[in-house]
């Protein structure tokens, strides 16, 4: 999501679409059709990233807030789909996912060994993420943030550019549902819904836009943030847009 916003300074609204797709996909493929988990989290990721390139080639026809409406108006027409389809069992979701064996080894129904897989699929984000942003079709990315038309002037498709950057993020989004989906066992139209979409924005704009590292902060103290204060209250929301608000006002020009 930070490479979208941070790097591009494309806002999407949307992007619970691609958490949720994917890891609908991934627990039907594994549960209906017996695929290996290596098999259903390849599935669940490629699709995503082609879903990415259905809506990004839709939603970069236009900028700015009308960008930010396509990218909604996507996610909550597949979040009502999800909801009414008899293939998604509606606000029950898929259940009961098989975790199997990784690559025919690893016991993903062993904590530990599931620890690491998510662990192992979490680095292997940040490496992407880390050498998309620090090459050349990265240093074009920040470019496009800054001035489009002066990139544009400069003889770059800028629409291609935010295209592959669009696409690339789906398809990282994706795999984050399908660690998730793992570790719970079952998925629903929740992750779907624009309040996931909201915490995704959340967790970038308290760890900082624009920073590698401070994504991954932030989530970290959305998460805690919120495991630590429901216990305490029911309306931990309200504390949170305090807090929010508080990162938004002293935070966030930097």
């Amino acid at each position: 999501f930070n490479l979208l916003i941070g790097y591009v300074g494309l806002l999407s609204f949307g992007h619970a679409l691609y958490f949720g797709w994917a890891s609908y996909l991934s627990a039907y493929s594994a549960k209906a059709w017996g695929l290996t988990p290596e098999l259903a989290i390849l599935t669940g990721t490629a699709t995503a990233a082609l879903l990415g390139l259905l809506a990004g080639s839709l939603a970069i026809r236009r900028q700015g807030i009308y960008f930010a409406m396509i990218t909604l108006a996507l996610s909550q027409l597949l979040y009502f789909i999800y909801l009414q389809t008899p293939f998604t069992h509606g606000e029950d979701g898929i259940q009961g996912i098989p975790q199997g064996y990784l690559f025919g080894i690893l016991n993903l129904a062993n904590p530990t060994i599931l620890y690491y897989v998510v662990l192992g699929g979490f680095l292997f984000g940040f490496l992407v993420i880390f050498r998309t942003i620090n090459s050349p079709f990265g240093e074009v990315l920040k470019a496009i943030r800054e001035n489009e038309q002066r990139a544009r002037f400069l003889g770059y498709p800028t629409n291609r550019y935010k295209l592959a950057a669009f696409v690339l993020s789906a398809g990282i989004t994706g795999l984050a549902g399908i660690l998730l989906l793992f570790q719970n066992r079952m998925t629903s139209a929740d992750p779907i819904s624009v309040a996931f979409s909201g915490d995704l924005l959340a967790m970038v704009v308290i760890g900082g836009m624009r920073s590698f590292l401070g994504p991954a902060l932030g989530a970290l103290f959305f998460i805690l943030f919120r495991e630590f204060l429901g216990i305490y209250t029911e309306n931990w929301l309200f504390w949170f847009g305090l807090v929010f608000v508080a990162f938004i006002v002293f935070h966030l020009p930097a």
